[in-house]
């Protein structure tokens, strides 16, 4: 359930246990849209509610605290520091994890939406071992604890370039959908 929580948290592993990682964090250099700031909610696939609250950490750091039920649940309670990115069209976060998992950084998109919705999004393992393969990024199959992994080495200046590319936007799957509390 600890893996599962990672999921819902930020977004950085597949059902499966499959993850990208990165050897570097997105730089702490710019500052997060306000309206991600506060409390989110939803229902994972056993009917759970689930809470993501969003908080300031830092100068352009932010924290993400994860619950069940409430926050008084504390068998529950993840917290999660993270860092974020505006490149393109597209928001990216950035946070390290822990070494059952490598270790390195995990990245996923995200977006705010009009319905007030937030909408997290992971890198699909598969076809970024494709593009390994085909010289697009640089980077590694490795095995962790939770199962096959990806720690991408190319620069995140390169990184940022291919995953801004609308041609690649397959290369995101929607792993959560969180609406607000209270709206």
């Amino acid at each position: 359930m600890k893996t599962w929580r990672v999921v819902v948290a930020l977004s950085f592993l597949l059902l499966s246990g499959c993850l990208v990682t990165f050897n570097d964090p997105i730089p702490a250099n710019e500052a997060a849209p306000i309206p991600l700031l506060g409390e989110w909610s939803r229902k994972n696939e056993w009917g759970e509610r689930l809470y993501l609250d969003i908080t300031r950490a830092g100068s352009n750091l932010y924290e993400a605290r994860t619950y069940e039920g409430s926050p008084d649940n504390l068998d529950s309670l993840e917290t999660y520091g993270f860092t974020v990115a505006h490149h393109g069209r597209r928001w990216y976060l950035s946070a390290g994890l822990p070494q059952r998992l490598g270790g390195n950084f995990a990245i996923a998109g995200f977006e705010l939406t009009a319905d007030n919705e937030l909408v997290i999004y992971t890198l699909d393992v598969e076809r970024v071992l494709q593009e390994l393969e085909a010289g697009r990024l640089q980077g590694k199959s490795v095995d962790t604890q939770e199962g096959e992994g990806v720690l991408i080495t190319s620069p995140l200046d390169r990184v940022f370039a291919y995953l801004d590319d609308q041609a690649n936007s397959d290369v995101f799957i929607e792993v959560a959908r969180y609406q607000r509390v209270g709206s």
